[in-house]
């Protein structure tokens, strides 16, 4: 009869060889694997969605370019429109008494003067509307290319409009079934919170936070704490589960938080409440998501809560900070990585 554990290595083993990745490449830790599964489907799709994003602002640019055009059109357009009637009322008195008989004077008859300066005339009027027809049939020509231009436009950015939306929704189906695959074999393994948040929390999101300003970064670019409402920086997060999963089985509950990252706004909160003791706004490591603020006795110096974080901390990361200790005293915040971080 099989085993609880077998059972559960049994549906690993399936679910590696559905998503497609070797057993024994993923034999040491299949969960990771499957992470990595999940984060590459994540970025593949943030790539798409960024081409999709710059064929939309090459079509508006596009767009933009064939509306300025047309509307010069248009204003050429009206500008022959209002030379045509007066050009006809001139022809058409050209023709008629008393200038016909200077037109009949170019085909024989009258004096020559006459015919002289009713050929000028008819020139002109000749001349002039030749012009006009040209300058018409070429403004028609360049609108009907244009307007053609504009049609292959938008039909080729809609094909690829589609085939990269299409993209974008397979990619987000196959990173959707490895999250639920995930979550079912966390289920079935009957992992901590710790193991689920740290399976959630992609370490690959530290460069993407780190491209952000002080206080700036986006929400998506962070991984939730255990403690409801607070997250960090990705790698500060991930070490963060360990020492929290540490702190509780010596003391049988969660780290206490107050504080986590500190939007730009909430540091500047903050420092009008304690100007002088709080960090100038945009420069706190709480802006980065390094640093936390503890209470449950943590925030008490000596206590026991605060000597263990004091001898364990360090094996996961975390460090008192030497400045804490007295400029100013802040027994209750600790930071993520080295003092010079």
């Amino acid at each position: 009869m099989p085993t609880p554990r077998s059972a559960v290595l049994t549906a690993v083993f399936l679910v590696m060889a559905t998503i497609g990745v070797a057993p024994g490449a993923a034999a040491d830790d299949p969960l990771d694997a499957l992470r990595r599964q999940a984060s590459k489907a994540r970025a593949d799709l943030e790539k798409a969605t960024r081409q999709m994003q710059g064929r939309q602002k090459e079509l508006k640019r596009s767009q933009d370019k064939l509306r300025t055009t047309l509307k010069d059109l248009a204003v050429a357009e009206a500008e022959l429109n209002r030379m045509r009637e007066p050009l006809a009322r001139l022809a058409n008195t050209t023709y008629q008494a008393p200038g016909a008989a200077g037109v009949m004077a170019i085909f024989g008859g009258g004096e020559s003067t006459d015919a002289l300066r009713a050929t000028a005339d008819v020139t002109h009027i000749a001349a002039a509307q030749e012009s006009l027809v040209k300058r018409a049939d070429d403004l028609q020509r360049r609108r009907q290319g244009l307007v053609s231009t504009a049609q292959e436009l938008q039909s080729r950015n809609a094909v690829d409009q589609t085939r990269v939306q299409e993209q974008i929704d397979a990619l987000k189906a196959k990173s959707e079934g490895l999250t639920k695959q995930l979550t079912q074999m966390l289920d079935k393994m009957e992992a901590s919170r710790e193991k689920r948040l740290e399976m959630a929390c992609d370490k690959d999101l530290v460069g993407n936070a780190k491209r952000f300003p002080n206080g700036l970064i986006p929400a998506k670019y962070l991984c939730p704490l255990p403690q409801k409402g607070h997250q960090l920086r990705a790698d500060a997060a991930l070490g963060f589960y360990k020492l929290n999963a540490a702190y509780k089985r010596r003391f049988g509950r969660d780290i206490c938080v107050t504080d986590s990252y500190r939007s730009l706004a909430d540091q500047h909160r903050v420092y009008a409440q304690r100007p002088g003791f709080a960090a100038v706004p945009g420069t706190s490591n709480h802006g980065k998501g390094q640093a936390v603020d503890l209470c449950g006795g943590v925030q008490n110096a000596g206590s026991m809560q605060f000597r263990w974080m004091e001898g364990n901390a360090k094996k996961y990361g975390w460090l008192h900070p030497a400045w804490a200790y007295s400029n100013p005293f802040e027994p209750w915040h600790w930071e993520f990585g080295t003092e010079s971080d």
